[in-house]
């Protein structure tokens, strides 16, 4: 597959993060992920779609596979539930979810410039890998 042409993105801030969720989506384990709608708006980066291929990278870059997203929710944070959250494959209940997730956006909103907040929208992304390298 020629994946030149392909958006590639990582998952989280830390290298040790983004290695260890591709590995999860690598073994079948991870199948969505969740993003900050205002994350997106503020890099100017389009909403993903339903059929939108791309290609996640480790930290250095490095393809470790392609994804084909399958679905794309819009979902306040706060109502995020844990039927919806195991898909990401990182936590075995939703307070464990919520604690990292509330952690990531918190972070991330230092970086981008926007605070985190119960009711803020949520992308969640499900998706299947078409090819691992």
């Amino acid at each position: 597959m020629d994946i030149e042409h392909l958006e590639k993105w990582h998952f989280e801030l830390t290298e040790d993060a983004c290695n260890y969720l591709l590995d999860l989506v690598l073994k079948g384990q991870k199948k969505a992920t969740a993003s900050s709608v205002w994350g997106y708006e503020i890099e100017g980066k389009a909403i993903p779609q339903e059929g939108n291929m791309s290609v996640i990278t480790y930290w250095d870059g490095k393809p470790g596979c392609v994804i084909k997203t399958t679905r794309v929710r819009i979902i306040p944070y706060k109502d995020i539930t844990f039927e919806i959250a195991k898909l990401e494959g990182e936590d075995d209940s939703l307070e464990s979810w919520r604690k990292n997730h509330e952690h990531f956006f918190r972070e991330e909103g230092k970086e981008l410039g926007y605070e985190f907040s119960e009711e803020m929208p949520v992308i969640f992304e499900e998706f299947e890998v078409v090819e691992k390298f």
